[in-house]
């Protein structure tokens, strides 16, 4: 038996089929080129960073902030007066949800009976005008007054009281009150008055050490007397310290602007409307009191 061999023969035999596959395959190679230089010079490509040179996209990165969504407070608009529960939260709170300084709790209807029962008027003075250990305007000055009125109706009816809530009183604008109402200018100050100014003596003026222990004993001791809502109790250099260590600056800030801490809030400048150099000097008062 003879071995069976098979060769295996090329297609190109011939130089002319040598030529003809070369030239094949250039021409294979050229029209994939051409094909696409077409495809990506005609068809329009997406991704990351392809429209970064459009019109639209250099105009949204060089427009101003204020035209992209950004509201700037209009200082000479009307104020917007808050609901009574977000008068509370902010500002009564607490010492309402707390009961401290003996201020009624929220919602204690036997703590808010006898209050109740002495009427609308009263309460709403005495948050305006301030009782005992209760500041005035729970401490911050700048409530109007229907927006304590709104907080002494929220807190009261939560405690049984069915006051109704008083509406923002209507604008008044400068137009309306007539032109003729308004008083003459007087033709000049009286000599004798200007006199007077003119020789009050400067050293009048209060010293800062006195400015600062009358309104510790008019304002600050109601709290820091009796370490009330978490206050550093006047002379305790340990609750002081901590307090001393953070700098005068901090803590002209807090008393100044007020503060919310872990055990309590200090409103802003006590309750009071002392001048920012008399908070300070109260603040150095009772700093001094706990070294």
């Amino acid at each position: 038996m003879s071995d069976a061999h098979q060769e295996h023969h090329s297609p190109i035999r011939t130089p002319k089929q040598l030529i003809a596959a070369v030239a094949g395959f250039f021409l294979v190679v050229v029209i994939g080129i051409i094909l696409l230089v077409s495809y990506v010079t005609t068809s329009k490509l997406t991704g990351a960073g392809t429209e970064s040179q459009s019109a639209e996209a250099i105009d949204a990165r060089v427009r101003p902030v204020a035209d992209v969504g950004y509201t700037l407070k209009d200082a000479s608009a009307p104020k917007v007066l808050a609901a009574g529960d977000a008068v509370f939260t902010a500002n009564c709170a607490a010492c309402h949800a707390t009961g401290a300084a003996g201020a009624p709790k929220l919602g204690d209807a036997g703590a808010w009976g006898p209050r109740i029962a002495q009427g609308y008027d009263t309460l709403l003075k005495h948050a305006i005008e301030g009782i005992r250990a209760m500041p005035a305007k729970g401490g911050n000055p700048d409530l109007d007054n229907v927006e304590v009125a709104r907080a002494v109706v929220y807190m009261a009816n939560q405690g049984g009281a069915k006051f109704k809530e008083p509406a923002a009183p209507a604008a008044v604008t400068a137009a309306a009150a007539p032109a003729a109402a308004a008083p003459a200018a007087p033709a000049a100050v009286p000599e004798a008055a200007a006199a007077a100014v003119a020789a009050a003596p400067a050293a009048a003026a209060k010293p800062a050490g006195d400015a600062g222990k009358n309104l510790y004993t008019a304002t600050c001791a109601v709290c820091h007397g009796a370490g009330i809502a978490g206050a550093p109790k006047f002379g305790d250099k340990a609750a002081w310290a901590p307090r001393i260590k953070q700098g005068a600056p901090v803590l002209y800030e807090h008393a100044i602007k007020g503060f919310m801490g872990k055990a309590g809030m200090m409103p802003p400048k006590g309750g009071a409307t002392a001048s920012d150099e008399d908070v300070k000097a109260a603040v150095d008062y009772m700093a001094a009191a706990a070294k």
